[in-house]
């Protein structure tokens, strides 16, 4: 059986995590590997992560003050 996160495409390297920040307030990221998103607590938002590649634009941003 296939894990449905594998079945989204190659995984995000948790590596990246260390040079990543969130685009508009610079803060560090933590990783939702069920959503397959970096999300940023201090701007609330939600980053996709497409074919393991994190979308880091705030317009393509989910916000998560709109999501309560």
């Amino acid at each position: 059986m296939t894990d449905p996160v594998e079945a989204q495409g190659p995984l995000f390297d948790r590596r990246m995590l260390e040079a990543l920040v969130c685009p508009q307030t610079h803060a560090t990221l933590r990783y939702d590997a069920e959503a397959q998103e970096l999300i940023s607590d201090s701007a609330h938002l939600a980053f996709p992560i497409r074919n393991g590649i994190p979308i880091m634009l705030v317009d393509e941003a989910r916000d998560l003050q709109a999501a309560d």
